[in-house]
Formats: C-alpha cells, sequence, structure tokens
C-alpha cells in the first residue's frame, strides 16, 4: 500500500471526520486554506499568535510587493469574496503589505464562514498524536493529531483530522553568524540588532535617523532596507548607511530584461547606483562570528581571508533571509532535504543552490506529503531556507492539498501553476544563483 493509498483510506475515517481540520497561521496562505475548506465544506480551526490575522505582514506592512494585485489574491478567496459584492483592486498595481492586509485579507477573514473559525492571540507550540510520539506507528494514521496551544485562556490540548502549517517563516531569521548558530554576544546587544524590513522611513525612523547602520544580507530584503536608508539619508544628512556581505563581491540583485515583475527588476540597478555613488559603503568577505556592546553601538567581530576583523556601527539589520520553526514538529514524522529543510520531494524544484532563475514547476499535495499522513507544510514554511517563495505558488498547494483532504484525488493531483516570467538572480556569486521571494 502506497503513502497515498494510506493516507486517502485515512481520510475518510469516521473517527476523523467529525474532527475539523487545523491550519496554522491566519496569513494569506493559511487563509487561502480555510476558503478552500468553506468551498468544501470541510469543518476548521485557524490558530493565529498575533492579536488580529496576517500578524507577520503587518510587521513589514510598509514594503510594496513585487507582484501586481492579479497575483497575490487567491482564486477561491477571490470567489467568495466577489459574491459579497467585493472587487480586485487594480490587478497590475502593486500593493504594500498594509494595502494587502486591509484591500484584501481583512475582509476575507471577515467572511462569516472564515472569521468564526479563527482563534487569533493563540499560539501553537506543538503538535503530535493523540496519546502517541513519533515512535509509534500501529493505527497512526486512524489517530487524531494532538496540537497544544496557549492563548488568553492559558494552556490547552485540541484535536484535529489534519493539519496545515502555514505559520510561515518571517518570525525565525536565519543567523547574523556564518556557521548558523546565533553570534556569541547577540544577547548583549540585541537591543541593537533589528529584524529584516524595518518601517526605516516611518514607525521606526528615529531609531536610524541620523546614525550609522549595517545592513547583513545579500537578498532583496537587504536591498529594500539599503533604498530606504539611502533616502533617509538625503532627509537626515547624518545617517550613514554600510552593507556587509560575507562574499567577495557586493551580490547584485541583477534581474534579465525578460522579468516580468517590473519592481523586481529595478531594485537591484537601483542599490548599484547608491554603492558606485558612494552613497551605501560596502564591507565585503565578512564573516560574522561574534558581537560586543560598545558605547554608543556594537562592535562586529568577525573573519576575512583568515584574518580576524572588527567592524564598529550603531545599528545592525539582520538580513539574512529566513528558517523555518522545526521545533513545534519534533513529535511529527517529517521527511525534510538535508539542504534547504522543505519537504523531500519539493526541495528540487526550489533549491537554491541547483535552481535557475525562472518559474517553478506546479506542485502540490503529492511534493508536500511527509511520512505522517494529513500533515502538510504550506506556504513559505514549505519552502524552508529556500528564498523563492511566490504567494501563488502556496495558493496552488493549498488548493491541492484540501482537495486530497476532501478525498477528491483527481483534482489534487491536477495541479498547475502559471507565475509571470522571473530572471531574477545573484549572479556576482561565480555558481550561485536564487530568485526572490515576495518580501515576507
Amino acid at each position: 500500500m502506497t503513502l497515498v493509498d494510506l493516507a486517502v483510506r485515512s481520510s475518510s475515517s469516521p473517527r476523523l471526520d467529525t474532527l475539523p481540520v487545523a491550519i496554522v497561521g491566519a496569513g494569506p496562505i493559511g487563509l487561502a486554506a480555510a476558503a478552500n475548506l468553506v468551498e468544501r465544506g470541510i469543518e476548521f480551526v485557524i490558530y493565529e499568535a498575533a492579536d488580529q490575522v496576517a500578524g507577520s505582514i503587518r510587521r513589514w506592512g510598509h514594503t510594496r510587493l513585487f507582484s501586481p494585485w492579479k497575483h497575490v489574491v487567491d482564486p477561491v478567496s477571490r470567489r467568495l469574496l466577489e459574491a459579497t459584492g467585493w472587487e480586485l483592486p487594480s490587478p497590475d498595481a502593486l500593493p504594500t503589505g498594509w494595502e494587502l492586509v486591509e484591500r484584501y485579507l481583512e475582509p476575507l477573514a471577515a467572511l462569516e464562514p472564515i472569521a468564526v473559525r479563527i482563534r487569533s492571540g493563540v499560539t501553537v507550540d506543538a503538535i503530535t498524536r493523540q496519546g502517541m510520539d513519533r515512535t509509534r506507528t500501529a493505527h497512526r494514521s486512524t489517530t487524531p493529531f494532538l496540537l497544544r496551544v496557549h492563548g488568553p485562556d492559558g494552556v490547552e490540548e485540541v484535536t484535529a483530522r489534519a493539519v496545515i502549517d502555514a505559520s510561515g517563516t518571517y518570525e525565525t531569521p536565519n543567523s547574523l553568524a556564518s556557521s548558523g548558530l546565533a553570534p556569541l554576544g547577540l544577547a548583549d546587544v540585541s537591543d541593537r540588532v533589528s529584524h529584516a524590513l524595518p518601517d526605516v522611513l516611518g514607525r521606526d525612523r528615529n531609531r536610524f535617523a541620523g546614525r550609522h547602520t549595517t545592513v547583513v544580507g545579500a537578498g532583496h530584503s537587504a536591498a529594500n532596507t539599503l533604498l530606504a536608508l539611502a533616502e533617509l539619508a538625503e532627509q537626515e544628512p547624518q545617517t550613514r548607511v554600510t552593507w556587509l556581505i560575507r562574499t567577495a563581491n557586493a551580490v547584485r540583485v541583477t534581474t534579465s530584461d525578460d522579468d516580468e515583475l517590473i519592481a523586481r527588476a529595478t531594485i537591484g540597478r537601483r542599490v548599484d547606483q547608491y554603492v558606485a555613488a558612494g552613497r551605501i559603503d560596502v564591507v565585503d568577505r565578512f564573516e560574522i562570528t561574534r558581537l560586543g556592546r560598545t558605547a554608543d553601538g556594537v562592535r562586529l567581530y568577525g573573519a576575512s581571508g583568515g584574518e580576524p576583523v572588527q567592524y564598529d556601527t550603531d545599528v545592525v539589520v539582520n538580513a539574512t533571509g529566513f528558517r523555518p520553526n522545526l521545533e513545534m514538529l519534533r513529535e511529527i514524522r517529517l521527511e525534510l532535504d538535508e539542504i534547504v529543510e522543505a519537504p523531500r520531494r519539493l526541495a528540487p524544484l526550489i533549491d537554491p543552490n541547483v535552481h535557475t532563475c525562472g518559474t517553478v514547476e506546479p506542485h502540490g499535495f503529492a511534493e508536500l506529503e511527509h511520512p505522517e499522513p494529513a500533515f502538510f507544510l504550506a506556504g513559505m514554511k514549505s519552502y524552508g531556507r529556500a528564498p523563492t517563495f511566490l504567494l501563488a505558488t502556496g495558493y496552488e498547494q493549498v488548493r491541492s492539498i484540501t482537495a486530497w483532504i476532501a478525498g477528491d484525488l483527481a483534482a489534487a493531483s491536477d495541479v498547475e501553476l502559471v507565475l509571470p516570467a522571473t530572471g531574477v538572480c545573484s549572479s556576482s556569486l561565480q555558481g550561485s544563483t536564487s530568485c526572490l521571494e515576495e518580501p515576507a
């Protein structure tokens, strides 16, 4: 019996059919999963750690997406919304994160079939099987999932027939240190280290105005922040901007001329122009190992070409990317790629070490399955550490997953994905390429 056969059989178990599907995270992908389950008449509950839906997006809401409205709205969610008179904003316009929330995600979450099933301010601490740790096999596929959650009413345990973990990765950034471990001394300077995509020109302006900020990272999150800091420096002349990278050359986020996402095609060129004009300084070949506190800021200790180096700054922005939180899944049987920590069958499609810039192959439940029947990672979390995610990809993932949960194997297997042509590469590193995710 194959895993698919076993999973389909378990999905129709009378013991499980009375239980809801648990969705972890009320961001775009979690809400799209909810919309698909509404359309199929399947009960569900959404657990969102923030007090409002799309908690992570609200933190970088000032940032404008590279994808236009026509690519960031889930088709099934759109159908549900349009039935209430909602209209898609200008299809070719680029929304900010806040606009995505206010004009799409909040109206979607307010739909009665979804709103009554959202539990906000509730964090999922762990997921397992009821009465089973990961070592027990007998009757596993017909045993309910058990989620330990905590919220305003304290800690409780709830059961579910299936789990879609769409909790994202924004809350778990990669390390500033090249080793992947937290650099020594981080706890002593945590108040001087910013998360990725701070609101430099708005909410966080006072933190950066007139100060020396060093942005660590070579992707588009770093590029967005560098551009905002360069603009701030025009308004506040004492503001200094440094770009610190681990490689021998500044990684330019260059783009082929046929990239259909125009904003994505230009961001790297703008950073290059600022570097050439001396408005952004570059410190290259710097491998951070330790952080130390100075009277006014942070001292970065590291190595360059095998020699010890150090660098002083006022504020550090960690724009090194993100990784999935897997601690909550210790009792779940996962099958993850050893490099990018994505589902093993999905990883070859997205591995930044081998993935050439271009469209992502269509994929659905089959590529997202684990040895744990009826458990799925979806959205950005399913991509592990690969910085290649687009919202349209996640919408097709949950459409396929929910069809599988409904027992509609034909629809679950019939996956289609049309993405804008991409040519987004980091080409200054010989032999290295990477594609671009939404700035989440």
